[in-house]
């Protein structure tokens, strides 16, 4: 009898997803294994966001199957829902921090909404926390006194508080100086192997995330347009994994939206 801890942790196939009209993932095919960091990367409106809302049930898809740890997400009920998400941590993009409570209230957050632990002991595991992104000093700061990196970091300490199952990282590196990215990537890869978390990282940051991740799925058009390691990704000579992973002017990837001839528009 196969080891449940051996299956996946995420499963999606034939996933299709979008809004009103418009078709975002349309025929999706992916797999996490426990334990890795996975990046997802594609053009902007290729529905990477969207898949982080499958996950969470926040989305239903359209039609396809969308599993975590086994259950079908789009299947459950309210409780089932709730409780699969107290074993997820997600970093927004930017941080999205709350601006009236503290660096520490806002770490604590997670403890206080889902837990009955005592003050004491939500203090100790809040402050370990901080200590683990190098801002337990900055503990009774307010979010507002903050450089945008050290934001970046809270929001990190907070997304895994509660030591989740799956981590989901939402354009963690965006706005950030090369120093505060660099500190970012090594504590999500620090953070996600002392916990034994799963982890995916939604971006656009090709360099830094190639370095980071365990595996690689880049989506184009809602469909998986490649997949592999770091290595073997940025070897590919598939011409949209060339030209968007080395970030090529010319290829398939074409700059403007779809339009009549700008003659006809302007009347030239």
């Amino acid at each position: 009898m196969s080891d449940p801890l051996d299956a996946p942790l995420i499963e999606l196939k034939d996933v299709r997803f979008g809004y009103g009209e418009r078709t975002v993932l349309d025929g999706l095919n992916l797999t996490v294994p426990r334990g890795q960091i996975l990046a997802v990367m594609g053009g902007s409106g290729n529905g990477k966001t969207s898949l982080l809302g499958l996950l969470g049930g926040r989305n239903v898809a359209w039609s396809g199957s969308v599993r975590v740890d086994g259950q079908e997400v789009g299947r459950l009920d309210g409780p089932k829902l709730y409780a699969l998400r107290r074993r997820m941590g997600m970093l927004f993009q930017f941080g999205a921090l709350f601006t009236d409570l503290s660096v520490f209230d806002n770490v604590a957050f997670p403890y206080r909404e889902q837990t009955n632990l005592p003050e004491a002991v939500i203090r100790d595991l809040v402050l370990m926390k901080l200590e683990a992104v190098g801002l337990r000093g900055a503990a009774d700061s307010s979010p507002s006194q903050l450089s945008g990196g050290m934001a970046r970091r809270v929001a990190l300490a907070r997304a895994v508080a509660h030591d989740p199952m799956l981590a989901m990282y939402d354009e963690p590196f965006a706005g950030l100086d090369p120093i505060s990215l660099n500190v970012i990537a090594d504590g999500i890869r620090r953070l996600n192997d002392a916990l034994g978390t799963t982890s995916i990282v939604v971006t656009y940051d090709v360099s830094e995330s190639l370095k980071l991740v365990d595996y690689v799925y880049v989506i184009a058009d809602g469909v998986l347009a490649g997949e592999g390691k770091p290595d073997e990704v940025l070897a590919s000579e598939d011409p949209f994994l060339k030209q968007f992973l080395h970030a090529l002017p010319e290829g398939p990837i074409e700059f403007h939206f779809p339009a009549k001839p700008i003659e006809q528009e302007i009347g030239v």
